[in-house]
């Protein structure tokens, strides 16, 4: 990594950072056979990486992701639940990813392009983004993820509103519904995905990872259950080199060094 026999992402990396560019601008980033085979690759070999600490996914061009590519083809129509289970694969290497995930979105963000950026942990846009839940315009129910992102992100009432009309949403709009985490000018994105990124390199990669897990949970457990999970994941932080780090850090006045063990 970076792998140079890609065909439809780009990866490069910086330390502990990894940034996945969506690269088939020509069609606004659309998502392909080629790119989610390659995206299942690059986040299979990211989650056994103990020095990844943040992925960062983009598009190139003037969108993040326009959606499934119409024109790929694909197997037949008999084959379609197949193809669908492949698809959603990748939406469950994304969420189960153990490091903090990052969508950086400038330009449109559509379909399961949108969902792609919504199973991300945390979402930076420019003011020049837009977002639609396009499905049903298509003839299609909502697919990678949507159907259960949604009604945790902004309610339900406003899910249904977004997935059953299927229009296109500004960035204010979006910020405003609780899509995205900030929105920001164009010129001044690239240096918050650097900031948050950063800030989450720095960080306890043991501590970020279980609290990622329950966080993602919590919507399927029970209040008890999420105690003793939290109990379990804390007391396991106690046995770890980078919490005892923090404390001698926090008596010493200065900023801890994390490495991950």
């Amino acid at each position: 990594m970076p792998d140079p026999h890609l065909d439809a992402i780009q990866v490069d990396r910086d330390g502990g950072l990894v940034t996945v560019t969506l690269d088939r601008p020509d069609r606004k980033n659309a998502l392909d056979t080629t790119m989610a085979r390659e995206l299942v690759q690059v986040l299979t070999d990211v989650a056994v990486d103990g020095d990844v600490r943040v992925l960062v996914l983009t598009g190139a061009g003037d969108a993040f992701c326009s959606g499934a590519d119409l024109a790929d083809g694909g197997p037949p129509a008999t084959n379609g639940l197949a193809r669908m289970r492949a698809l959603h694969g990748l939406a469950q290497l994304l969420h189960d990813l153990p490091q903090p995930t990052i969508a950086r979105i400038d330009g449109v963000a559509a379909g399961a392009g949108l969902n792609l950026a919504l199973g991300c942990d945390l979402t930076l846009a420019s003011t020049r983004a837009r977002f639609s839940q396009i499905f049903a315009r298509r003839g299609l129910s909502t697919d990678f993820g949507g159907a259960w992102l949604l009604p945790r992100l902004v309610g339900l009432h406003r899910a249904k509103e977004l997935a059953l009309l299927g229009d296109i949403v500004d960035a204010a709009e979006a910020e405003r519904l609780g899509l995205v985490n900030r929105v920001v000018a164009p010129e001044e994105l690239d240096a918050l995905v650097a900031e948050w990124a950063g800030r989450l390199a720095a960080g306890p990669p043991i501590a970020l990872t279980q609290t990622k897990r329950m966080l993602n949970r919590s919507f399927e457990v029970g209040w008890e259950a999420q105690l003793d999970a939290e109990s379990t994941a804390q007391a396991y932080n106690f046995s770890t080199a980078d919490t005892a780090e923090a404390m001698k850090a926090f008596f010493e006045k200065r900023t801890p060094d994390f490495e991950g063990r």
